[in-house]
């Protein structure tokens, strides 16, 4: 009953890590995205600055690259971070090409998405064809409802990604380390259940046995040492 005790106990704490875990990587990601934001609306848009509804929009476009850059290995937030500036790149050289010659049109569009596809595909990254169409989608509609200068916004764009894209991959080694952290305790706690389990299980066990030779052998040896003082 007691070591059934134990293991409920055990069974606790090592679940408690767990929910902890989430909670520590859900805040990690809540205030890299604020950093994200402010980092483009507020301090990028210092250096240069269209209007404040492109700021705003900077700092979206940030967000967006800073969440989808958030894994849960460093490695996974690596890949994710390639991925993203290889289809964001891809997506903004077409935009860029087409605002220097053609205003923003919902044909110009349809025909960049179909481009992008192909050369997504073509480069060996179709897994990419999607961020990319999103890309193409996003900054067309943008230059449509700002025509002056529309040429800029792939630019800036591309700068706000890349900025979401560092803030999102330091912000997934951050929450990586600290889950090893707090991993640590949940490893000594199945040690020290191990111990009790298996080697402490042995001990009593074994201890019993002898005790119980040693109760034979003084029952066996009393009465012969009774007969021969009679």
């Amino acid at each position: 009953m007691v070591r059934i005790q134990k293991q409920d106990v055990a069974d606790v704490h090592r679940a408690s890590p767990r929910t902890v875990e989430v909670v520590v990587r859900g805040a990690v990601l809540a205030i890299s995205c604020v950093f994200s934001y402010w980092l483009t609306s507020g301090i990028l848009a210092d250096v240069y600055s269209i209007s404040r509804d492109d700021d705003l929009l900077g700092g979206m476009w940030s967000v967006v690259a800073t969440i989808f850059v958030y894994r849960y290995s460093h490695a996974e937030s690596v890949h994710a971070a390639l991925s993203r500036m290889a289809a964001t790149s891809i997506g903004f050289a077409l935009c860029l090409v087409y605002l220097l010659i053609l205003p923003s049109q919902v044909w110009g569009m349809a025909a960049l998405i179909g481009i992008a596809a192909v050369v997504s595909t073509k480069m060996g990254r179709p897994d990419d064809t999607i961020t990319t169409a999103i890309t193409v989608a996003v900054v067309m509609v943008v230059a449509a409802i700002n025509p002056h200068d529309a040429w800029r916004q792939p630019i800036l764009r591309l700068v706000d990604t890349a900025l979401g894209v560092a803030v999102g991959v330091l912000a997934a080694r951050l929450a990586t380390s600290l889950s090893r952290v707090m991993q640590t305790p949940s490893v000594e706690g199945s040690h020290e259940q191990f111990r009790d389990g298996v080697c402490s299980g042995p001990r009593e066990n074994g201890h019993q046995h002898l005790h119980e030779q040693i109760q034979t052998h003084v029952q066996t040896e009393l009465p012969e040492q009774g007969g021969t003082r009679r």
